[in-house]
C-alpha cells in the first residue's frame, strides 16, 4: 500500500467511506477536501457492468459539459483546399494536409489534443495512424472527430467549448474529467448531470444486469467520494 502524507489523510477523514453521497453533497465535499496547491481537475470514475472483451460492449463517444473542462484544447485538423483556413478561421490550431502529417511523422509532432479530419483525408491520415492511435489521437467517426468540411467550424468550437470524448478503460471503468476545483458547485453539477445523461444513452444493449455499478468522484491528489448511483442517474442540479 502507498504511503499517503497527513494532508491526504486529513482531507480522507473527512468522508465518509461507508455511506453513498448523494451528488450535490460529494461535488461540495470534492471540492473541500482537495488540498493541491493547483487548480485540481475534478474527475468522475464509474464502474460498469459491461465486458471489455465484447467490441460491441465497449463504450466510445462524446458528451458537451456545459462548462467545459477549465482545460485549453489544443486543436488539429487535416484538411485540403478552402477547408484549411475555413478550420483556422473558426479556431483551430494547426490546420493543413501533407505537410502536417509529414511533422507528425518525422518530428514526433504531438502539440495538441484532439484531432480532426474531413473524410477525404483519411487515406493519408491512416499512414500515421500507428503514431496517433496509441495517443487516442486518431480521428474516429465514433467520437465525432471525422466530419465533412462545411462541419468543421461546428466540430472545433464544440471541442474548443467544452465536448470530450469518453470512453471505457480495459476494466470497464470510465474516468472522465469534469471540471476544475475552482469551478462553482452549480457548474460542477451540471457538467455532472451532462455526463451522466451521456453514459446512461451510450448504454450498450448487450450489456447484462446493472449498468452503472458504482460512481466516485475525486480531485487531482484527494480523496475518492462515493456517490449513490442511482441518485447520480436521477441527478437534476
Amino acid at each position: 500500500m502507498p504511503k499517503h502524507g497527513k494532508k491526504y489523510l486529513a482531507a480522507l477523514a473527512k468522508v465518509d467511506r461507508s455511506r453513498l453521497y448523494a451528488p450535490a453533497e460529494a461535488i461540495a465535499l470534492v471540492k473541500e477536501t482537495s488540498y493541491a496547491k493547483f487548480d485540481a481537475t475534478v474527475e468522475a470514475h464509474l464502474r460498469l457492468g459491461i465486458d471489455p472483451r465484447h467490441a460491441d460492449q465497449n463504450i466510445r463517444t462524446t458528451v458537451a459539459l456545459p462548462h467545459g473542462t477549465g482545460k485549453t484544447v489544443r486543436v488539429l485538423v487535416f484538411a485540403q483546399g478552402e477547408a484549411v483556413q475555413a478550420a483556422l478561421d473558426a479556431g483551430a490550431d494547426y490546420a493543413g494536409s501533407d505537410d502536417l502529417i509529414a511533422k507528425i511523422d518525422r518530428e514526433n509532432f504531438f502539440d495538441f489534443d484532439v484531432a480532426i479530419a474531413t473524410p477525404d483525408m483519411m487515406g493519408k491520415v491512416g499512414r500515421i495512424g500507428r503514431k496517433l492511435g496509441p495517443r487516442g489521437l486518431m480521428p474516429n467517426p465514433k467520437s465525432g472527430t471525422i466530419v465533412p468540411a462545411a462541419d468543421l467550424a461546428r466540430t472545433i468550437r464544440e471541442v474548443k467549448g467544452g465536448r470530450v470524448e469518453f470512453r471505457n478503460d480495459k476494466t470497464g471503468i470510465l474516468h472522465v474529467a469534469i471540471g476544475k476545483v475552482s469551478f462553482t458547485p452549480q457548474q460542477l453539477a451540471e457538467n455532472f448531470a451532462a455526463l451522466m445523461d451521456a453514459v446512461k444513452a451510450a448504454k450498450p444493449s448487450g450489456a447484462k444486469g446493472t449498468y452503472i455499478r458504482t460512481v466516485t468522484l475525486t480531485s487531482t491528489m484527494g480523496p475518492g467520494v462515493p456517490v449513490d448511483p442511482a441518485a447520480a442517474q436521477t441527478f437534476k442540479p
